[in-house]
């Protein structure tokens, strides 16, 4: 008989361990992930030539369903002590917001309790079931019979579809499950490029089929935003989706498409009120940084008419000032995933700052008197600096000849790279 210290730790995944996990009741095909990646590798670039770097990978991840994952294991050969992937297990379970962490050297279980900190060895062949493990989450964070129905609601998947990454699952689940407890106003922080708006697909998804939300707003500033969203990610709510566009709004649809500015509308007529208050159970606002936290906007009027609903504000970048409050309005972030994260995952490229001076943004501008703008308003008669552009004023010269330097910068390059 080999001597069970000769045996590699693949060996001793597949004669201990695997077994151990099935024979709790765990199904092999659905709930079993074995070498489980879960970054990219962070992009190394080194002049022109780029690389990957290492991708980050659990043993094993075990799946109450598809989008719930219980439990973690790490693994080490018979050598090892039986906690001795224990801290890179945690380190794992961490990022991937998973509450139970196992360590195995084959002779058995160290378990880690994330919630509590709490560790007891466990005998090889009495690993938790996925009822056990299931039953003792709902009890840590005391989830009810009702809020479990929509805490557990599937994704939408169709063959061939893409799944979830770990950050954006970690997203959906935080802000259904601070919906399941009560929460109406909830904050979410995603880097740009990180797929913020399939998180918010996924997350309507799950409300509406599970009957929590059935009439949904989508608020965002621009048209590009909104097209791009029923076009793509939010295609397959093809039959109940609608983009209002005029002065008369249809109230048979359930899914609303809307610029801030469209359903505001102009010269005081206030189009949303078209609706009554409690007519939105849901209102995702995009890029929320942009306006609807602003105090004096036209653009929160819409939010404070529809305060009963549920709201959910999604940017890369909140704010806070004393004219705007994401924090304020929306409360602390239930997920925050940053700009840092996405490129150490590999899933943003890195960046390097090509600074480029202007003559506008080098020296200032100062309006000659009396000059309006294109709306036959005065402008102010100040110095204007960078910290203006684009925000309070606008110079078209100046945007033209941003566009012009970067296009410039781009032929010189791969500008599809």
């Amino acid at each position: 008989m080999t001597d069970k210290k000769a045996y590699s730790e693949e060996d001793i995944k597949m004669k201990y361990i695997t077994p151990a996990v099935i024979n709790a009741g765990w199904d092999l095909d659905r709930q079993i992930r074995a070498e489980y990646s879960f970054t990219d590798g962070r992009v190394i670039v080194r002049g022109n030539v780029t690389a990957r770097g290492k991708k980050k990978r659990a043993d094993y991840i075990l799946l109450y369903q598809p989008n719930l994952p219980l439990a973690l294991i790490e693994a080490k050969d018979n050598n090892h002590s039986i906690g001795a992937g224990m801290q890179q297990g945690i380190e794992y379970a961490d990022a991937l917001d998973i509450p139970f962490v196992y360590s195995s050297n084959g002779d058995g279980f160290l378990e880690h309790d994330m919630k509590n900190g709490t560790e007891q060895e466990i005998a090889l062949g009495n690993f938790p079931s996925p009822t056990e493990l299931w039953s003792r989450y709902k009890q840590i964070k005391q989830i009810t019979e009702q809020e479990e129905k929509l805490i557990t609601e599937p994704y939408y998947f169709q063959l061939g579809d893409k799944s979830p990454r770990y950050y954006q699952r970690i997203a959906i689940n935080r802000t259904l499950e601070a919906i399941a407890k009560g929460r109406q106003r909830i904050l979410l922080v995603m880097a740009t490029g990180t797929g913020k708006t399939y998180t918010a697909f996924q997350i309507v998804y799950r409300l509406w089929k599970s009957d929590q939300k059935r009439k949904i707003l989508y608020l965002a500033d621009r048209n590009i935003l909104i097209d791009q969203t029923m076009q793509n990610d939010f295609k397959p709510f093809e039959k109940v989706i609608t983009k209002a566009e005029n002065k008369t709004l249809d109230s048979s649809y359930e899914i609303y498409m809307s610029l801030y500015h469209q359903l505001s509308g102009e010269d005081n007529f206030e189009v949303f009120k078209q609706f009554k208050p409690n007519f939105f159970d849901f209102v995702i606002v995009d890029e929320c940084h942009r306006g609807s936290a602003k105090e004096a906007s036209r653009w929160r009027r819409i939010l404070e008419y529809f305060s009963s609903a549920t709201q959910i504000g999604m940017t890369a970048t909140p704010k806070e000032s004393k004219d705007v409050s994401n924090l304020h309005y929306f409360g602390e972030a239930v997920y925050t995933y940053s700009l840092k994260q996405g490129i150490d995952d590999g899933f943003l490229a890195p960046y390097k700052v090509v600074r480029i001076g202007i003559d506008k943004d080098l020296h200032g501008y100062r309006p000659e008197a009396g000059k309006i703008d294109v709306y036959g308003n005065e402008i102010e008669d100040r110095e204007y600096n960078i910290k203006d552009y684009d925000r309070t004023l606008i110079i078209d010269d100046r945007t033209k000849k941003v566009a012009q330097t970067i296009t410039t910068f781009l032929k010189k390059t791969d500008r599809f790279a």
